[in-house]
């Protein structure tokens, strides 16, 4: 059906309505559109974000507070972990602290002791006495020879001078004076033979002599019968076997009469620089008290020590020992307190350990006394040691050797004799 004319107008009319809410709809969402983007200018220049965008800052803020979260979680779980430890240390610590302390308490206690007992010598006149650390029972092979070895270097030090205390000029007279100086010392050996040599100075001399006029000679010596028929017997052998020379080997020395391996080796290193062990008296007590070796044959003796030590130092080693024998380490009363190896020695205590008293009983250049040898080297000289007197004379005798009777030492012991 057609529409009136009076109708027209009012479709006219309601087109522009329509159209006026089109465009009024538009305008809105115009207008919210440009307010939008005025709002997020705004915000992007404050440093915001509108809030219907992800931010950037928001982002590290949620990241941030997840990192700081972890980061206390893992700080608190370190935290934890260095109490549990600082509580281990602390119980460690704790322990240790009084293990110490009581270490320190036991250590005061027995310094408190020691030193109330050198009080007490001291309030009595005495030094306290020196306590060694003796070496172990129970020794292996290697720490004795190492043991042995330092005490021949202490001895070296100690007696730097050591020398063979018998007055000679060649092998002849220091073979004859060995053989003389069994059973008796070597002082009255050195004082004796000047008259035997200045009569008979050679071999053939000796050889031919009239044994009666020996034996006077030699009577000081002690066994002078038993002496005399060895050098007359001796001094034969080298006429007769060895054209009047003393022979320079062990085997053709020991066939002589009255001449067994100790005066062989005195002979060999003294006047041929041939190495060997002298194992007199003085040698073989003291390496028994070092616990070098039990035995006590003077064999089996030289060949336990020489096992111990390289060969070249035989003969040094034999004077060191016999030296150290004849001045401190002495047969009945040794003078523990005054000996430079205590701390090595297993028989430490054996004598007698207060210091000053021990140093009464030391003998010869270390007691302040004159040696054995007449005729002594340059360097016992140099060191203090004193000549000793020739026979007749009057000397102070030292106490230990007095209180003794004497230490003989020298070569082999003579078959004893009657009158």
């Amino acid at each position: 059906m057609k529409k009136s004319a009076a109708e027209r107008p009012t479709a006219a009319k309601q087109a522009a309505t329509t159209a006026g809410k089109t465009g009024k709809t538009t305008t809105v969402k115009k207008t919210t559109t440009a307010k939008k983007a005025a709002t997020a200018k705004r915000a992007t220049a404050a440093g915001k974000v509108p809030d219907d965008r992800p931010a950037a800052g928001e982002t590290a803020e949620r990241t941030a507070g997840t990192v700081t979260k972890k980061t206390m979680e893992t700080a608190k779980k370190t935290t934890g972990a260095a109490k549990r430890t600082a509580g281990t240390a602390g119980k460690s610590a704790g322990t240790a602290a009084k293990r110490t302390a009581g270490a320190a308490k036991k250590a005061a206690g027995t310094a408190k002791k020691t030193a109330g007992k050198a009080a007490g010598k001291a309030a009595s006149g005495r030094a306290p006495a020196v306590a060694p650390a003796r070496p172990p029972k129970n020794e292996s092979r290697t720490a004795l020879v190492r043991r042995a070895r330092r005490i021949d270097r202490e001895l070296a030090e100690v007696y730097p001078y050591a020398h063979p205390e018998l007055d000679f000029e060649n092998p002849f007279q220091l073979l004859v004076a060995t053989v003389l100086s069994a059973q008796t010392t070597d002082l009255r050996v050195n004082q004796t033979t000047p008259a035997l040599f200045a009569r008979y100075p050679t071999p053939e001399d000796l050889a031919a002599a009239d044994p009666e006029e020996v034996e006077e000679i030699l009577r000081p010596t002690g066994f002078f019968r038993a002496k005399t028929k060895s050098v007359i017997g001796l001094s034969k052998g080298l006429r007769d076997d060895f054209g009047g020379e003393v022979p320079g080997r062990l085997e053709d020395l020991v066939k002589l009469p009255g001449v067994g391996r100790k005066t062989a080796f005195v002979v060999l290193g003294n006047a041929f620089g041939r190495p060997g062990i002298t194992v007199d008296t003085h040698f073989g007590r003291l390496v028994r008290r070092w616990k070098w070796t039990e035995e006590t044959d003077p064999d089996k003796v030289e060949a336990a020590v020489g096992g111990l030590f390289p060969k070249s130092d035989w003969t040094m080693l034999s004077h060191h020992v016999i030296f150290h024998g004849r001045r401190i380490c002495h047969a009945r009363r040794p003078a523990c307190g005054a000996c430079p190896i205590a701390p090595l020695c297993p028989a430490y205590g054996e004598g007698e350990t207060d210091p000053e008293k021990a140093k009464k009983l030391l003998k010869y250049e270390k007691g302040g006394f004159p040696g054995q040898r007449l005729k002594p080297p340059q360097a016992y000289l140099d060191a203090g040691g004193v000549p000793a007197p020739p026979l007749g004379a009057a000397v102070a005798r030292p106490e230990a050797e007095a209180a003794s009777g004497g230490e003989r030492a020298g070569g082999e012991a003579p078959a004893p004799e009657a009158g």
